[in-house]
């Protein structure tokens, strides 16, 4: 097994700790211990009871049972928590694919997504999203031409990493009867749900599809990274006794801390994600008028849903020396679409975050004093 070089993550070690303003966060803004445990009459008192040895390989039974009172079907022995999404995404990863094998994933894409699977020897195709006059699109007929007789996965993400588009209920329908046609599982990177505003229903894919895994995580919607607490969904009891299995090899088992705050955090997990879209909203409503002032400077593909819009920059030059000289000068940290693999010098821009209105306005004032006139 030979793994690429994460780009994104290793784009994020040179500059996310270094740079004071970012601009490019995919998660929605955190909180302190104490803000959390203040939310729960009675769970400080509990926390500081929390015992400090090992926890269930499968995760606590308290906090599967929280997790899956999120879906319509999914029972507490269906939910198999990880450490964060990424160990869900390898481990499934190595249970599930074999050499020769073809998968076909949604793209751009979180790199793991993909990379995992080349790594084993697999065949991978992009399912390639596309610019649009009015954002990105996704041709649901490229699917099915791209299905193969070794076709055995499809992984698709909604709300999308880094685009911001959401599946609607009959693209994800559409995709599962191509799926269930063809006897192909699909992996559904979904941690950015509840993240949705245009009132109509986003199902987890899992409840939907019984050859399916849904993935869930505490980072991304809750704004609570630091748990370092994910979680699988799925139907499939053989995937899932292989996922466990596996899991004896690379964790074993989590935090019984995270876990407790993790279940704090589920129980007013409504109230926070609201206070996440509240914050997501006022930023896009600002940022459409910074795009309107700079509308010579950038394309704005507003987001359909989620924390993260997909940009591309129109000013002469490349998109790398851009970012880089933005930090250098006002300390602002935008993300470069050639992370993703993706060219035409396009950026993602994080709109999750308290601060966005400050970091914005220091890339405003980096244009003025770097681009006079342009």
């Amino acid at each position: 097994m030979s793994l690429k070089t994460f780009l994104l993550e290793d784009y994020y070690d040179k500059y996310e700790f270094s740079t004071p303003y970012l601009l490019s966060q995919s998660d929605c803004e955190s909180m302190t211990v104490e803000a959390l445990l203040a939310m729960v009459p009675g769970s400080r008192e509990k926390f500081m009871e929390s015992w400090l040895g090992y926890t269930e390989a499968r995760g606590s039974l308290p906090l599967r049972e929280k997790i899956a009172a999120l879906y319509e079907k999914m029972g507490s022995e269906q939910i198999l928590i990880h450490a964060g999404a990424e160990e869900a995404i390898f481990n499934f990863m190595q249970i599930f694919l074999n050499p020769g094998d073809h998968m076909i994933y949604m793209a751009p894409a979180y790199q793991s997504l993909y990379e995992v699977g080349i790594s084993l020897k697999c065949e991978a195709s992009p399912w390639q999203l596309q610019q649009g006059d009015g954002g990105w699109t996704l041709d649901m007929g490229e699917l099915e031409n791209l299905i193969q007789p070794n076709t055995k996965l499809i992984v698709i993400n909604t709300p999308h990493n880094p685009t911001g588009y959401s599946l609607s209920t009959g693209e994800l329908e559409a995709i599962i009867s191509l799926a269930r046609e063809n006897n192909i599982f699909v992996f559904c990177d979904q941690v950015y749900k509840g993240l949705e505003w245009d009132d109509q229903p986003h199902p987890w894919l899992c409840d939907r599809y019984e050859n399916s895994l849904s993935l869930g995580v505490m980072s991304k919607a809750y704004g609570l990274a630091g748990l370092r607490i994910g979680w699988i969904a799925t139907q499939n009891a053989q995937v899932y006794e292989q996922m466990l299995k596996y899991k004896y090899y690379t964790t074993i088992c989590s935090s019984g801390p995270s876990e407790f705050l993790s279940m704090v955090a589920l129980e007013q997990g409504e109230a926070i994600i609201q206070r996440n879209l509240e914050i997501i909203q006022g930023n896009l409503a600002y940022a459409e008028g910074f795009f309107r002032k700079y509308d010579q400077y950038f394309l704005n593909n507003r987001p359909a849903a989620g924390p993260i819009g997909f940009h591309q920059l129109k000013i002469p030059g490349e998109i790398n020396a851009f970012c880089q000289d933005l930090i250098q000068k006002k300390g602002v940290l935008l993300l470069p679409g050639d992370v993703y693999e993706v060219k035409g010098d396009y950026f993602r821009m994080g709109y999750g975050r308290k601060n966005f209105k400050e970091s914005l306005d220091r890339l405003a004032a980096y244009l003025e004093e770097a681009f006079p006139g342009f």
